[in-house]
């Protein structure tokens, strides 16, 4: 703010506070020295406020302090009661402009630049009067005491009374004009002025209709001798008001005709002129005052909040509106079917794409579920039931389920692989849980990874004749240079045959991991009730034979009793096999490997077996991943391997319809796996005496 600015404010507000303490030095009461109404309050709360932020503030306190001064001692008052009324009017103005900018700091005269528009606001605006008051309160009534010798609590009650009610209304008036100037010069700085929609015909009516019967109602009850109570009625005209008319209207009605009430009984007329005693005359009369101020101003401002938030309503609604239409266009544009369904398989939402993409499977009405997906399989082409649904999955277990799905119905004549994800939705749809399945077209990628597979697979064949064929001729290189003579020469060869040897070696266990891909992959299932506990123990003792032999630490294995499961043998033992040997192969120098394998049915018809050992764990981010093809965690570690082992572990447990993943260990040391195999047939009850044998068998150390 300019120095020119703030001194041409600081004279405007000076003036306003000469006039309005001239003014209210002229309603002193009788021996007190105290006025019946103050509007300098009101004047010197909306100065404070404007000039706050002024660098040259100290101009204004000393303003108000001379006209402070001037006016009381020429209206008869002592230098000393002056004084002490200048301190209480700065303690007044100063302590509301705090609490003002302190509570409104986002209303104009606050720091911001929004009106005075709301209830909570004029709550806060009643408030911070009230304590200002109180806090002049405690030094103006004093100062009558000081010089009159006696302390007047009516005084105490009038000063409180008449100022609250100023700073009331001519504070609210003065924010509500502050706002419209403020807005007016932004604008006007800004861009040119938009044209303002004037009021109709009709409503320029009622507010000529609302000032002329004020007028006649307050003249009649105020102006006229006829000793009736007529002074409360007058609220009607106030409700009229506060519920039709602009809120700056109805400020500036309660502030005129507040104004007029007063005027009347300080001239000996209305009804509140007839009460003896000044101090009740002017408690009352300002009690009106105020009580006209609030009502007014709480059904205004009331108003124009409901306005505001019919106002917000339909703008969300019609955002809501645009928001959805736009939602539907890109779920229908999408190349991704996409399925909103509940537990029991009724389509809540679906775009084109899910039904194009499912040959109709997914419709849009009715029940679809057991008699509405048909045509469904699994990869290996086994029909897919009800309970083996993604969204079926993704629903009972609550976390997210993706598998691969054959569509083959006369929709889809030829066939179509889809890679399906379902996910449960976090709220309630129409009052039922619901989950979301995006389906989307991998037929072509299936296909040429099939194909690339299944190359692998001939190739892997092919080579095992030509390698046989090189470690054969190593080996007889070998022996023949064993027992030639020590020439650096023939160390060469042996060095070079001996690194043919490891290289035959590592290629040999890629073409077996190769051939044994392909073979969980294409070979067909030949499912019998099978004990999981005789395979364990096959493969553990397999194991410590191998390691007392090779003079390594010998594992250790802790068998719970394993039920038995429906499953095809060999792929079985390949992949308890794959696990076992890679919880035996990764583990830290000098550590034995110890490994403990529990199972138990899950109740939904499946088997969850798992195997934990106390290896070196998998690096974190990476427990989805390692069952990729060819991903190793510790590549750089230096164990061996090709990376194919879990993905064979993987496909042969999806073959079997379950599935498999891998997580840290509680106790923070090693992996645990999990993986599902469907349960055993009911006749499996024979199994459990040969499982209890070999769980007996498997106290290995």
């Amino acid at each position: 703010m300019s120095l020119r600015t703030s001194l041409g404010r600081t004279l405007a507000f000076t003036l306003l506070y000469l006039a309005a303490t001239w003014l209210g030095r002229q309603t002193i009461m009788d021996g007190t020295n105290l006025s019946l109404v103050w509007p300098a309050a009101g004047v010197s709360a909306i100065w404070f406020l404007t000039q706050y932020r002024s660098r040259w503030r100290w101009l204004d306190v000393l303003a108000l302090s001379v006209v402070t001064v001037a006016v009381n001692m020429a209206t008869g008052a002592s230098a000393v009661l002056a004084l002490l009324f200048v301190v209480a009017n700065l303690v007044q103005a100063g302590v509301f402009a705090y609490l003002f900018r302190r509570w409104l700091p986002h209303l104009w005269g606050g720091g911001g630049d929004r009106p005075l528009a709301r209830l909570a606001e004029m709550g806060h605006l009643i408030a911070g009067a009230f304590l200002a008051t109180a806090a002049g309160a405690t030094i103006g009534p004093t100062a009558g005491w000081i010089v009159g010798g006696v302390y007047s609590w009516p005084g105490t009650a009038v000063w409180m009374t008449r100022n609250t009610v100023s700073i009331l209304l001519i504070g609210a008036a003065g924010l509500r004009l502050g706002h419209v100037l403020h807005r007016w010069r932004a604008e006007r700085r800004s861009a040119p002025r938009c044209g303002v929609t004037p009021p109709s015909r009709t409503r320029l009516l009622e507010y000529g209709a609302v000032v002329l019967c004020s007028a006649i109602t307050y003249t009649v009850a105020f102006g006229l001798d006829h000793g009736l109570p007529l002074a409360f009625p007058l609220l009607i005209m106030t409700v009229w008001a506060g519920l039709r008319l602009h809120t700056a209207f109805v400020v500036m009605h309660d502030l005129v005709f507040g104004s007029v009430a007063v005027l009347f009984t300080l001239h000996g007329d209305g009804p509140f002129a007839h009460i003896g005693d000044n101090a009740v005359r002017a408690l009352v009369a300002q009690a009106f005052v105020g009580m006209v101020a609030v009502v007014g101003l709480a059904l205004a401002l009331g108003r124009d909040e409901r306005v505001r938030l019919l106002q917000d309503l339909r703008a969300s609604e019609k955002t809501a509106g645009d928001q959805a239409t736009m939602l539907v266009t890109i779920v229908d544009s999408m190349a991704e079917g996409l399925v909103v369904m509940d537990h029991d398989g009724r389509v809540i939402l679906r775009n084109s794409a899910a039904a194009r993409l499912t040959g109709g499977v997914v419709s849009t009405s009715g029940q679809a579920a057991e008699a509405g997906f048909y045509g469904l399989f699994h990869a290996d082409g086994t029909p897919l039931s009800t309970g083996e649904l993604p969204y079926r999955r993704a629903s009972e277990s609550g976390e997210p389920y993706s598998m691969d799905i054959v569509v083959r119905n006369p929709g889809v004549p030829d066939g179509r692989i889809l890679h399906v994800t379902a996910t449960q939705i976090p709220r309630l749809v129409n009052g039922r849980p619901c989950t979301v399945s995006i389906f989307s077209d991998v037929t072509a990628d299936r296909r040429h990874r099939d194909e690339l597979a299944s190359f692998a697979g001939v190739v892997a064949h092919d080579l095992l004749n030509p390698l046989t064929t090189v470690e054969g001729w190593s080996d007889a290189g070998l022996s023949a240079l064993s027992e030639a003579p020590g020439h650096p020469a023939v160390e060469d060869a042996r060095d070079g045959l001996r690194r043919i040897q490891r290289a035959g070696t590592r290629m040999r266990n890629l073409i077996n991991d190769l051939l044994a891909y392909t073979m969980a992959r294409d070979a067909a299932l030949a499912t019998v009730d099978l004990s999981l506990g005789a395979v364990v123990a096959e493969l553990a003792t397999a194991r410590v034979d191998q390691a007392q032999s090779g003079g390594g630490p010998v594992p250790r294995f802790h068998v719970d009793a394993l039920p038995a499961v429906h499953a095809d043998p060999v792929l079985i033992r390949q992949l308890l096999d794959n696990l076992i040997s890679n919880a035996i192969k990764y583990i830290a120098p000098g550590v034995t490997p110890e490994l403990e394998i529990t199972a138990g049915e899950t109740g939904d018809g499946q088997v969850e077996v798992r195997v934990r050992d106390n290896g070196i764990g998998i690096p974190a981010g990476q427990h989805a991943r390692v069952f990729d093809n060819f991903h190793r965690a510790h590549r750089t570690a230096g164990y061996q391997g090709t990376g194919l082992g879990l993905g064979i572990c993987r496909r042969i447990v999806e073959r079997h319809g379950g599935t498999i993943g891998a997580e840290p260990n509680p106790d923070g040391q090693g992996t645990c796996f999990r993986f599902t195999l469907p349960v055993a047939a009911a006749g499996s009850g024979r199994l459990e005496e040969r499982r209890r044998e070999t769980h007996e068998d498997l106290r290995l150390r």
